[in-house]
C-alpha cells in the first residue's frame, strides 16, 4: 500500500483537528503545526469536509473541526476521503479482477491485502492515534521483529 502525500497530509490535518476537538483550527494554524504548504492543505480540507470528517466555520473565528467525535473518525475513513478505495488493482478493485491459467487464484489474494489494510485502518481512531494507544493487534503487527526493516 502506498499512501500519497495527500492521504498523509489528509490525515494529519485530522489529528491535528483532533488534538483541538471540539474547538476550530484555522488552515493556517494546522499548516505550521504539521508543517505542509496552507494551499494543499486547503484542498484536501475541501476533499474531508465533503466526505463529512470535517465541518468548516467562515468568519474571522472560524476554521475547522472534526464533525464526529475523534473516537467515531477511523484513519480508513480519512485516507478514503482523499483517496478514493483503499486497495486497488490496475483501476479495479480487488473482487473486479479475473485472470486464467495460473493466475486464476491471484483475485482471492488481492482480497487479502485489502482485508489485512482494512483490519489496521478502520480499526484505529483518531483518538487512539493522538493518545498512543493503539488497538493490540496493530501494536503487535509493529512489535514483529521486522516490522520496521524495509525490503
Amino acid at each position: 500500500m502506498q499512501i500519497s502525500a495527500r492521504g498523509d497530509y489528509a490525515v494529519r490535518a485530522a489529528l491535528s483537528l483532533a488534538t483541538a476537538y471540539p474547538s476550530l483550527l484555522s488552515t493556517q494554524a494546522i499548516a505550521a503545526e504539521q508543517d505542509m504548504p496552507r494551499k494543499f492543505l486547503e484542498a484536501v480540507l475541501a476533499d474531508l469536509r465533503r466526505a463529512g470528517i470535517v465541518r468548516a466555520q467562515r468568519g474571522a473565528e472560524g476554521g475547522y473541526t472534526l464533525a464526529r467525535p475523534p473516537r467515531e473518525v477511523t484513519v480508513g475513513a480519512v485516507l478514503r476521503a482523499v483517496e478514493g478505495p483503499l486497495a486497488g488493482v490496475r483501476g479495479l478493485r480487488p473482487e473486479e479482477t479475473r485472470y486464467e491459467g495460473s493466475a486464476e487464484n491471484l483475485p482471492g489474494l488481492w482480497v487479502a491485502v485489502r482485508a489485512a489494510v482494512r483490519r489496521v485502518v478502520d480499526e484505529v481512531s483518531l483518538a487512539e492515534i493522538v493518545s498512543g494507544r493503539l488497538p493490540a493487534h496493530v501494536r503487535k503487527l509493529t512489535a514483529m521483529p521486522d516490522a520496521w526493516e524495509p525490503r
